[in-house]
Parts: structure tokens; C-alpha cells; sequence
């Protein structure tokens, strides 16, 4: 099994990760190194990734820095180790969510609502410090305003958002990606655990969002989810056909708030209401007047 990493300074990692996903869909490591460094590593078997030396090359104008390693037989049992159980504490009044891989013992806690998924099939597994931020922001808007209904989740990857959504009680939830895998992964996740969901492949850049601006939707308030990179969610901003009534934006550096929570206010008049940091990431929900 070869392991492909790439290292990169943390201010330029949505440029590479946005690349990495792109040849592995099935997941992306990360691994912090120092405060400014992040390195981004990806599996495969001799001949579906290239067997490097060490090098330096560019990723558009970003500087990064490559290796590959031929990694032992059991680099299935380490890929497990690194993917742990995680537990959103929720507001007064809403459960807990508990989300872990299928080979981790269910939570002890009475509280909490679980969430089994796979983290070899698709992005987003609750790991990952943007999947995290949205998931308290989604236990944030649930103990806050109650009464969920329609929820829409744009870039859905494993299905983990949608998911805890459905859990959550909101109805309909659709999920949508441009991954055929994140589609499969999404689905066969939300079965695992029991809810219903709908999930489609969708092309953000080149098809219209569905609810927001057709006959199709719901015709209650809905509630949009996008745990995207940074130029993803400015296309959405510019594209999006009307305002939700509520939007949770994840995948996030902490410097990029100011300019997606701009690009939405100015144009869709959405305001922000609550941000969450972690780390060097950031989510934020913002609301419709």
C-alpha cells in the first residue's frame, strides 16, 4: 500500500485538499505539523498512486511539499486508529450526538443520539474539525429555534450532516454531491442507521440547487447545510437562487469568515448569527432577517 502525503502551509490547505479530493473521494488524512504546517495524506495500492521520491512542486502557485512511503499490511488497522469516536455536547434541552466508526463500542451515555459511519467511503466522518463546528451549530440552531422541518445539505460526503439531521427530526432532508461514492457512501450510511434521506449527484457549478428555486421544494422555511471549501460556498453565495431561512457554513479558515459571511449578506441579505472556531477552522451560521 503506498501513502501519498503533501505537505502545505496551513493559509493555502484548501487549495490542496479541494486537488486531494479530487483524486481520492474515498478520504483525505490530516495531521497537523507545528502551527502553520498541515500535511494531507491519501492510500492506494502500487499503481493507483504514483511511488515518489521526496520533492517540492507547486499546486497551482502554492508550494507543497510531496513524498510517498510503501506503508505495511496493517496500514488498514492504523487507518482505524486514527478515526475515534467524537461527541458533540449539545445545547440545554437537545441530545448529544455521538458519531464513531462501526468498529467503536456504542456510547455509555443515555443522552446521546448515535451516528455509525464508515470512514473509508467518502469525506466527513464528524473527525474532522469543520464537520465537527457544524454539527454544534446544528445542536445550536435545534435547541434555539425548535420545530425543524426541511434541510438541505450541499457537499453531504459520508452522509454524516444529512444524518444527524434526520436524527435531529427534520423533514424532508436532501443531500447532494458531485462524488458518485460520497452518493453510494451517503446512502448506505443513512441505512446503517435507520433514517430516511434523500441523496443525489449534483454539480454545483453547472445545475440549478434544488428547493430553493423551483416548484419541487418544500414550501416551509428551509434550513441549508454546506460544509464546503471556501470557493465553493462564494459560488453558492452568487448562485443560490433565494435565502434560506437559516445557513450552517463550514470548511472554513478562520481568516475567510468575514468574506463568505459578506458574499451572502450582500447579496441574499443573510446576517451572521453564532461563530465557532476550532483550531485554524471556522463555521458559521447565518440567519434571514
Amino acid at each position: 500500500m503506498i501513502r501519498l502525503a503533501v505537505r502545505v502551509r496551513l493559509k493555502d490547505a484548501e487549495i490542496v485538499l479541494a486537488e486531494l479530493l479530487e483524486l481520492a473521494p474515498s478520504g483525505v488524512e490530516e495531521v497537523g505539523i507545528g502551527e502553520e504546517v498541515v500535511e494531507y495524506a491519501v492510500y492506494g495500492a502500487p499503481g493507483e498512486l504514483p511511488r515518489l521520491p521526496d520533492l517540492r512542486a507547486v499546486v497551482g502557485a502554492t508550494p507543497v511539499e510531496v513524498s510517498s512511503t510503501e506503508i505495511a499490511d496493517d496500514w488498514s488497522e492504523r487507518w482505524k486508529r486514527f478515526h475515534r469516536p467524537v461527541l458533540i455536547e449539545p445545547p440545554w434541552g437537545v441530545p448529544a450526538l455521538y458519531v464513531r466508526p462501526p468498529w467503536e463500542a456504542p456510547s455509555d451515555r443515555d443522552d446521546a443520539e448515535e451516528i455509525v459511519i464508515d470512514p473509508g467511503q467518502a469525506f466527513g466522518t464528524g473527525a474532522h474539525a469543520t464537520t465537527r463546528l457544524c454539527l454544534e451549530l446544528l445542536l445550536e440552531l435545534v435547541g434555539l429555534e425548535g420545530a425543524p422541518g426541511p434541510l438541505l445539505d450541499i457537499g453531504t460526503g459520508s452522509g454524516v450532516l444529512a444524518i444527524a439531521a434526520a436524527q435531529l427530526g427534520f423533514a424532508p432532508v436532501l443531500g447532494l454531491d458531485h462524488e458518485r461514492e460520497s452518493v453510494a457512501a451517503a446512502e448506505e450510511n443513512a441505512n446503517a442507521n435507520g433514517v430516511a434521506i434523500e441523496v443525489r449527484r449534483f454539480d454545483l457549478r453547472a445545475q440549478a440547487l434544488p428547493w430553493l428555486g423551483t416548484a419541487d421544494g418544500p414550501a416551509e422555511p428551509i434550513v441549508v447545510v454546506a460544509n464546503l471549501l471556501r470557493p465553493l460556498l462564494l459560488d453558492l453565495a452568487r448562485d443560490m437562487p433565494r435565502a434560506p431561512s437559516q445557513l450552517l457554513a463550514g470548511g472554513l479558515l478562520r481568516d475567510q469568515v468575514d468574506e463568505v459571511v459578506g458574499a451572502f449578506g450582500e447579496r441574499l441579505g443573510l446576517r451572521e448569527r453564532e461563530r465557532r472556531m476550532s483550531g485554524e477552522w471556522a463555521a458559521v451560521w447565518l440567519s434571514a432577517p
